[in-house]
């Protein structure tokens, strides 16, 4: 007679890897390291679809160029075929196009009133003050960009 071992038909017990349901990642799209930018240039970047980015001026040609009272000129790369950034930049008065983007940036005063302008690629527009008749300060607040 052989002896013979028992046998279960019960599957192997498992254990769970990680306690509960995994976490979920929600894109705000707010702007990466816009604390830091806020500090060391005094401006503030608040979301953007990643196509309209924050560059040194002095690291190519055809950036978009905002010149503001009181600041150094300001530069941003354009990528892709549109792009969206919405921020606050105070006293705002010319704008540089991107070489390949046309740029729309809309621009708010004190008393609300709005300024809706076309930048064409590569040229100087004057905005704000530059292109309001009473000279009143324009803060820049949003700029969307398409090829």
């Amino acid at each position: 007679m052989t002896a013979r071992t028992p046998t279960t038909d019960a599957p192997p017990a498992t254990a769970p890897v990680a306690d509960g349901q995994p976490g979920h990642v929600v894109e705000t799209f707010d702007y990466p390291g816009a604390d830091r930018i806020r500090q060391e240039l005094g401006i503030v970047l608040k979301r953007g679809d990643g196509h309209i980015v924050l560059a040194d001026c002095a690291s190519g040609t055809g950036l978009l160029e905002i010149w503001a009272r009181g600041k150094s000129k300001i530069c941003f790369r354009a990528t892709g075929t549109t792009g969206r950034l919405t921020l606050e930049i105070p006293a705002v008065y010319a704008i540089k196009g991107a070489a390949g983007h046309t740029a729309d940036v809309t621009l708010t005063a004190a008393d609300s009133t709005r300024q809706d302008i076309d930048v064409p690629k590569d040229s100087w527009t004057p905005v704000g003050e530059s292109a309001d008749p009473a000279g009143r300060d324009f803060a820049l607040l949003d700029i969307r960009t398409s090829r």
